[in-house]
């Protein structure tokens, strides 16, 4: 069962830049910057209270953001929704006919067990589901 909107992903361009943008004006406290493979990142927001925003910057120049940023530009990457069956979710879907990109969930530099649902088969979104 999906519990709650868990974050939202947004490309950047510049990771310190945007934390800078969040934190100075809104007040937003930034979570330390993180390495996974070839993503840097930050959570902007309160720890546990409502949705989060995942800024999200690639290291090298063919990453999966600069990627994403060549073609669409800076912006939404990806919405999360956190559930507390992962498995039971995608075989759901998949019984629905979702396509999913990946049917097996792995675990995120958190953890967490993940897996994504195809943008074809999301009205254009791509979402993350989260297993806490």
């Amino acid at each position: 069962m999906i519990k709650k909107i868990s974050h939202i992903g947004i490309a950047v361009e510049n990771l310190e830049g945007a934390r800078k943008f969040f934190e100075e004006n809104f007040s937003l406290p930034a979570t330390e910057r993180e390495n996974f493979g070839e993503l840097l990142f930050s959570f902007i927001g309160f720890e546990g209270e409502g949705t989060q925003l995942e800024l999200l910057q690639s290291t090298t120049d063919g990453g999966q953001m600069a990627k994403f940023i060549s073609k669409r530009g800076p912006g939404i990457h990806h919405i999360a929704l956190e559930t507390d069956d992962i498995q039971a979710e995608l075989d759901r879907l998949q019984a629905k006919g979702i396509q999913l990109i990946n049917p097996t969930p792995y675990r995120n530099a958190h953890q967490e067990l993940v897996a994504f649902i195809h943008p074809k088969s999301a009205n254009g979104i791509l979402i993350e589901l989260v297993q806490r």
